[in-house]
């Protein structure tokens, strides 16, 4: 059951300390004069979320590859698109 002073659905919040390079600081207190977030505290929550997101599928990816043998190689990803047809890459040599 919910806590009573929470609201259902509503996310519980941590309050913690952190220290943030001045430029980061101020980007985000930038965002929340333009509207652009509710509060440094959210801007910072928003940005901790992409985050963890980007950890979560680096961590997928990593998996994946363990499983499949490791990354697509040169060699393979030419005869795929030979495959399907796609037409060849330009390369930077003339």
């Amino acid at each position: 059951m919910a806590h009573p002073s929470h609201t259902p659905g509503m996310t519980v919040s941590e309050k913690i300390a952190i220290s943030l390079p001045r430029r980061l600081a101020q980007g985000a207190r930038r965002a929340v004069r333009e509207g652009r977030a509710a509060s440094v505290s959210a801007y910072v929550a928003s940005a901790l979320e992409e985050k963890t997101k980007l950890d979560d599928l680096a961590g997928l990816l990593d998996e994946m590859l363990a499983e499949s043998g490791g990354p697509v190689t040169a060699a393979e990803r030419r005869a795929a698109d030979r495959a399907l047809g796609a037409p060849p890459k330009k390369t930077g040599r003339r």
